[in-house]
């Protein structure tokens, strides 16, 4: 078989066009291969697909493709130019590439594969480009994704915050609680941030919002109040962030009684830390009789242990009534405790009840934000960080938007 007709169907070339010639260059480990089609050929508008004559040929262009047996591969041809009635001088479409890109639509499909398996420094090594190169295939592949998405409004949203660097620099993050996917990311954690997802809704895709998971972030609770047509009755205030707050409580009673017990050359505490953070299911084995040890001493921090561990009963109710009645008791109990962080989380969560007990109507929780967090944390630890804020909301997006990445590959193979 000549190298021409090779190239045809490596190429997946389809008529009217054709290989003209291939060149081989060894030493740079290399192969161009320039395409043709026939005198006289007729072509669509791209705009209004109006059969049309011959107008001329653009430059000629080169697209990256698929390596050939290791050696890099470039696919060379003149676009051929139509002049339409309606639409002026237009570029034909190209069957391997999509307009204005520099890559054939195999090697972007190639890409897109690898830039979801490693991070851009890895991408750039496999795939032979430059990070300026990586990054503009993720970043197009994002933008493909987003112009091809249905308009969708998820009936149950979360939105939490993401930490992007030192300095309280912060994403908002809006997920879609039920496709586990993000749906919108805004600079900063204000107000406007979030309510900058809603602007472009119409009143009746707000009005088919159901529910909305937060923690009790007061920007957050404006932005949904102000957008989210009976957003009183919708806002359900997350469970974890509620139990964060507690766990936060017990370390900081655990920190100031260490603090008194060493002191007085008492060692009971020390190295303790992490022990009164897990739930009483999750300790390990190899700290239980510890743990145990410790529970059996009249300890504040067990105290405050307690109490976090008998709040996460309040989500185990099926009905608000039996939940506000078990809330009340549990009330009296920390606000009695004497032990000031508590009491602090105690009348946060007072201050709030109406939607923490929303729960009961709308059983939804930020643990899917709370899911992605850590998958972006990961993609954020792989990249060594993100100087480029761009950068980091492409990645996120492109691996956590549920977005259809790929481009068409026009009849292809592959």
């Amino acid at each position: 078989m000549r190298d021409t007709e090779l190239y045809r169907h490596l190429l997946g070339l389809l008529e009217p066009w054709t290989v003209e010639r291939v060149e081989l260059n060894v030493p740079e480990q290399r192969v161009d291969v320039w395409t043709a089609h026939p005198t006289g050929q007729r072509w669509a508008c791209p705009e209004c697909g109006a059969d049309l004559a011959l107008y001329d040929h653009a430059e000629e262009r080169v697209w990256r493709h698929l390596d050939s047996c290791q050696f890099l591969t470039y696919l060379h041809a003149r676009p051929p130019r139509v002049q339409c009635p309606t639409h002026g001088v237009r570029q034909v479409r190209l069957p391997w590439a999509e307009a204005r890109s520099r890559f054939t639509a195999l090697f972007e499909r190639l890409a897109i594969d690898v830039l979801k398996a490693t991070d851009i420094r890895g991408a750039t090594r496999i795939l032979r480009i430059s990070w300026d190169e990586a990054w503009h295939l993720m970043a197009k592949a994002v933008a493909r994704g987003q112009r091809a998405k249905a308009v969708h409004v998820p009936t149950h949203l979360g939105v939490d915050e993401k930490a992007i660097a030192k300095g309280q620099t912060y994403l908002t993050l809006v997920v879609d609680l039920q496709r586990a996917t993000v749906e919108h990311i805004a600079d900063d954690r204000t107000q406007a941030s979030f309510a900058s997802y809603f602007e472009p809704l119409t009143p009746a895709q707000k009005a088919s919002i159901e529910a909305v998971a937060m923690d009790m972030w007061p920007a957050y609770i404006q932005a949904a109040r102000a957008h989210v047509p009976g957003a009183a009755e919708k806002i359900v205030f997350d469970r974890y962030h509620i139990m964060a707050h507690m766990g936060k409580a017990v370390d900081t009673v655990r920190k100031q009684e260490h603090r008194t017990l060493r002191a007085a050359g008492d060692e009971t505490l020390t190295g303790s830390k992490y022990l009164w953070l897990y739930a009483g299911e999750n300790v390990p084995e190899a700290h239980q009789a510890r743990f145990v040890e410790l529970q059996q001493r009249n300890l504040k921090t067990g105290r405050a242990w307690a109490l976090k561990e008998t709040l996460r009963v309040l989500w185990s109710y099926t009905r608000t009534g039996w939940a506000r009645r078990f809330w009340q008791r549990w009330y009296v109990w920390a606000t009695h405790s004497q032990l000031p962080p508590v009491v602090k989380v105690a009348r946060l969560i007072k201050r709030n009840l109406p939607n923490v007990l929303t729960y009961f109507a709308h059983p939804i929780t930020n643990a899917v934000c709370e899911g992605l967090n850590s998958k972006i944390q990961t993609i954020k630890k792989r990249a060594c960080g993100f100087r480029n804020k761009e950068h980091f909301k492409t990645a996120i997006y492109f691996h956590c938007g549920g977005l259809q990445l790929y481009p068409a590959t026009h009849g292809i193979p592959g």
